[in-house]
């Protein structure tokens, strides 16, 4: 059976975790684009599933959680009318948690902004955790019910809710500038969260990460998504790079090292080699496969 030699798979998935689009990497790694697409499914499954056994029992003392915004074939003001509502199609958004000592991604969701997702995405937090730990969120209120039905009270949460200034209008050229920002306020939700260490300034500097290695992510382009699905694999497999081959700057080892859940700097071909071999299909002689069809 035909598969790509090892250097071309890691070319490719390396080309695809530092930020290039799929049909520029084909142009670059000269391939098909359907190649890279059935290389980024394939070896996106795997990612998902090596990281959802590997990331448990995980010692986090403070953790962070933030949602970021995407969307997938176009914008929730021109999806059609017959697909409004439908998931995959308009905004998407990607909920993120980071240790802050570490800076291990131990869990991600791709979803609405709603209270499923938040269930879904804190649920999974939760059962990653080995100890109590601090967790803080924006002020988003879907997490208040969420931790409190994962966590059930042992927990200690903050909300950081951050104030913003009245938005002026803007002539054209400002149209993308945030409002002014005026300050924040702490809510303390459950337990005693150390208010020093009430923040989301590591997650939040992930979300830009996150942009500076996914092209999909990218504002103003047209290398958004168009799958749903493609779009969960791509995350899965940034998050791979993210925690697993990734040299953090500031803790000089990857985020998995640092958390104890690896004991060595991964490599793209180490990535690639998550993917199974695929099993050669046994063939029959001609004679056989002659009676086969006869006797049919």
């Amino acid at each position: 059976m035909n598969r790509l030699p090892i250097e071309k798979r890691a070319q490719i998935i390396n080309l695809l975790v530092e930020g290039m689009s799929m049909r520029a990497t084909s142009r670059i790694a000269d391939v098909s684009i359907n190649t890279v697409t059935k290389l980024l499914i394939d070896t996106g499954a795997a990612c998902a599933e090596f990281q959802d056994k590997t990331l448990r029992k995980l010692n986090c003392k403070r953790v962070q959680c933030d949602e970021i915004w995407s969307f997938v074939g176009s914008k929730e003001k021109n999806v059609p009318e017959e697909l409004k509502g439908v998931f995959g199609y308009g905004d998407v958004h990607t909920w993120t948690a980071i240790d802050a000592d570490t800076k291990l991604v131990p869990c991600w969701h791709v979803g609405t902004r709603g209270a499923e997702s938040a269930h879904h995405f804190i649920t999974d937090l939760s059962e990653r955790l080995a100890h109590r730990v601090q967790l803080t969120t924006d002020g988003l209120k879907a997490y208040l019910e969420a931790v409190s039905d994962a966590f059930n009270g042992h927990i200690d949460f903050a909300q950081l809710v951050k104030l913003y200034g009245d938005t002026p209008a803007r002539e054209a050229s400002r149209k993308y500038s945030p409002s002014s920002y005026t300050g924040s306020r702490v809510d303390v939700v459950t337990g005693y969260p150390d208010a020093e260490h009430v923040s989301t300034s590591y997650v939040e500097r992930q979300n830009l990460t996150m942009r500076m290695h996914m092209r999909r992510f990218t504002r103003l382009t047209n290398a958004f998504s168009k799958k749903v699905e493609n779009h969960m694999h791509a995350v899965s497999l940034h998050f791979m790079f993210y925690n697993f081959a990734k040299i953090h700057k500031t803790l000089r080892v990857t985020p998995a090292m640092e958390a104890g859940v690896a004991d060595h700097v991964w490599t793209i071909e180490e990535i690639c080699n998550l993917v199974a071999a695929p099993e050669a299909k046994k063939r029959g002689s001609y004679k056989s496969r002659q009676s086969q069809g006869a006797s049919a």
